[in-house]
């Protein structure tokens, strides 16, 4: 099973009525419940961590869930609020706005921590679970605790929600250097180290710890880079109608090609055939594509890639 931790809330994403008026309708996202779903719509055995409420919001998160056959007997319940972000489209391209406080997903402790069962052999962190505290540092424990299995981590990072970017640096590189394998956009790439050339600045983070980098470059497409390796697969051309939950998406098609290869331990993954990486960026590629084909975050089932 692969595990995703973190995030689970409600996307208020702009809408009209039908007179014209603007407005906002609820549904489920977060970055890592998109890779969830994403994951479970691809045929993979996946379960959800993260604190989910029991509230309205909570309800509709757990249902969609398990309308794509994702496990969530590991989440840990309370009656605090979900999380709400409220979503502005510009051209396409999505910023947020966050109610966060005293929600569910953000107050998650270390006290809430699961006992792993052994089917869990991969664990994806990402998202702005990774931001506040206490849930920011209960996730970085619980990758801490891995031990043999598989990590993954896809920063995803949104500085407007960054209150302190320099205990989010340090977590954030911390968990970068425990991971196995790192998921990046460019831009948030130069976010954490600068100026450069994308591909050579992921170079620099498997020096840090992991053994394979995707770095996304938007439209164009993707690469897997190791420390032998720097495989590139163009993107698919499509017309996008918003690019909520793309990265998501594929961070979920990388990992369901790696786990359809068998690839996803740790001795593995020292040793990646290019066909292996082509196929994650490929499937990667086609199920983002899909995803921004259509309105919110809606990824793919597996008879549609």
């Amino acid at each position: 099973m692969i595990l995703c931790c973190g995030e689970a809330l409600i996307d208020m994403l702009p809408r009209q009525t039908t007179d014209g008026a603007p407005c906002f309708a609820p549904h489920a996202g977060g970055a890592v419940f998109n890779t969830a779903i994403a994951l479970g719509r691809l045929g993979v055995k996946t379960g959800f961590y993260s604190g989910l409420s029991t509230d309205l919001f909570g309800q509709i998160l757990t249902d969609t869930l398990a309308a794509s056959n994702v496990d969530t007997s590991l989440a840990a319940r309370s009656d605090r609020p979900t999380t709400l972000a409220f979503v502005k489209l510009v051209n396409g391209q999505a910023t947020y706005a966050f109610y966060d406080e005293n929600t569910a997903g953000r107050s998650l402790a270390a006290s809430d921590l699961p006992t792993l069962p052994d089917d869990v052999t991969t664990l994806f962190f990402g998202g702005i679970s990774l931001v506040n505290d206490p849930a920011a540092s209960t996730y970085a424990a619980l990758q801490a605790q891995a031990g043999d299995r598989v990590t993954m981590i896809d920063p995803n990072i949104r500085p407007g929600f960054i209150t302190d970017p320099n205990a989010y640096r340090a977590r954030i590189t911390a968990m970068l250097a425990r991971a196995d394998i790192v998921k990046i956009s460019d831009e948030d790439l130069h976010w954490l180290d600068g100026p450069g050339d994308a591909a050579t600045l992921a170079q620099g983070l498997l020096a840090r710890g992991p053994k394979l980098v995707f770095l996304t470059e938007g439209a164009s497409g993707a690469r897997a880079i190791t420390a032998t390796q720097n495989r590139f697969v163009a993107g698919q051309k499509v017309t996008v109608a918003d690019t909520v939950g793309a990265g998501d998406t594929f961070n979920a098609g990388a990992l369901a090609a790696l786990h359809t290869a068998g690839a996803l331990t740790k001795t593995a993954l020292a040793g990646l055939p290019d066909a292996t990486l082509d196929a994650a960026l490929s499937l990667g590629n086609r199920t983002a594509a899909i995803t921004v084909s259509r309105p919110g975050a809606n990824p793919p089932w597996a008879h549609e890639v």
